[in-house]
């Protein structure tokens, strides 16, 4: 229970949260500025392996990147199939972004392939996404008839904002290493980053009263919304002043889905939504005839109104189970790049969250 503090507490609190906000704002309106191009320097070739962490990328280097991602936007992540031209790529690249987990199980053969010393783990060049994250769904033990299970926990880090800003900085901080005179460049790009994403996570409002990185803390706490609730600013609860995504969000938040794999976890976990059952019986298991039958009876008996699926799994399965268990199907990208006008992380987040909101609504 989070308590409510004294006039005094809360004016010092937003007074430092503005301060702080200040302080990290560089630009002379307050408002982060687009990265500036070195005419000269040529651009720093960087291979990713999801086509979301070359957004990124491109977020924060702008012209002074050129970036090419392994997988295919609608590909299933666990499964690529290892190209020559892969290794070609990487034996060319300057950085190379991973999520240094056990997701991408086909990368160690293409570094091994390229042979090159920046890009192998240690190298300057080697960035991995997982850094800095408190992973989820770690298991207590690695027994592999459990299914396709991840022994250093769950990979899927980009369904949440703030993992994915955390990954942003890790990708700043590699870059930064690779070519340390273009630091402030990098340096630019992410805070121009990390403001969107704390407008499109909180709305422009509550962070003009308590500042991205206060709200920030408050959310990777677990206390921001008994925080919201028992505070005001200016005699008005500050929970009325909450926007962007989570604004969005509220018509799902408390709610039970069905999910067809476990890669929701951390959105699960930052929208306060939950996955109660999946379609794969384990992870990576397709799921058989019975156990089909058992979730279509579930979703009917506990009444769950909506069945998740990221694109590239098996649209008429998922089609199948809805249509017979009554369930609205929300089947959605897990990468920019799949459907007309989703090109970046912020419009692949507002496709999640605006399509959960109305298949919700809607039940």
């Amino acid at each position: 229970m989070v308590r409510a503090g004294t006039r005094g507490e809360m004016t010092m609190m937003i007074a430092t949260a503005f301060l702080a906000a200040a302080l990290l704002s560089p630009g002379t309106d307050g408002a982060p500025q687009p990265p500036r191009s070195l005419p000269h320097a040529a651009a720093i070739r960087v291979v990713a392996t999801l086509p979301v962490y070359a957004t990124l990328v491109k977020e924060i280097g702008g012209d002074e990147v050129e970036v090419t991602s392994i997988a295919n936007p609608n590909e299933d992540a666990h499964f690529v199939r290892p190209k020559p031209s892969f290794a070609l790529d990487l034996r060319r690249a300057q950085a190379f972004v991973t999520t240094g987990l056990d997701l991408e199980l086909w990368v160690p053969p293409l570094l091994d392939k390229a042979r090159n010393p920046d890009v192998l783990e240690g190298g300057k060049g080697y960035i991995t996404a997982y850094t800095g994250i408190h992973l989820l769904e770690v298991p207590v033990s690695h027994d592999r008839s459990a299914g396709d299970v991840h022994v250093y926990g769950n990979p899927h880090l980009t369904t949440e904002p703030l993992t994915t800003l955390q990954i942003a900085r890790n990708i700043a901080a590699g870059l930064d290493r690779v070519a340390p005179d273009r630091a402030h460049v990098f340096d630019a790009g992410l805070a121009r980053f990390t403001d969107r994403i704390y407008r499109k996570l909180y709305g422009d409002r509550l962070v003009e009263i308590l500042g991205g990185p206060t709200l920030e803390q408050l959310s990777l706490k677990g206390t921001l919304f008994g925080f919201l609730v028992a505070n005001d600013y200016r005699g008005r609860p500050l929970i009325q002043d909450l926007g962007g995504w989570l604004k969005e969000a509220e018509v799902f938040r408390g709610g039970s889905m069905i999910c067809y794999h476990k890669n929701w976890a951390y959105f699960e976990d930052r929208f306060q939504v939950r996955c109660v059952d999946y379609i794969e019986p384990k992870p990576g298991i397709p799921p058989t005839p019975g156990h089909v039958a058992e979730i279509i009876r579930k979703i009917q008996d506990q009444r769950i109104k909506v069945l998740l699926a990221a694109s590239y799994f098996d649209r008429s399965k998922v089609e199948m189970v809805a249509e017979k268990s009554g369930a609205t199907l929300v089947r959605v990208p897990m990468e920019p790049g799949v459907l007309p006008g989703v090109d970046d992380y912020f419009t692949l987040v507002d496709t999640w969250v605006s399509t959960l909101a109305a298949a919700f609504a809607k039940s």
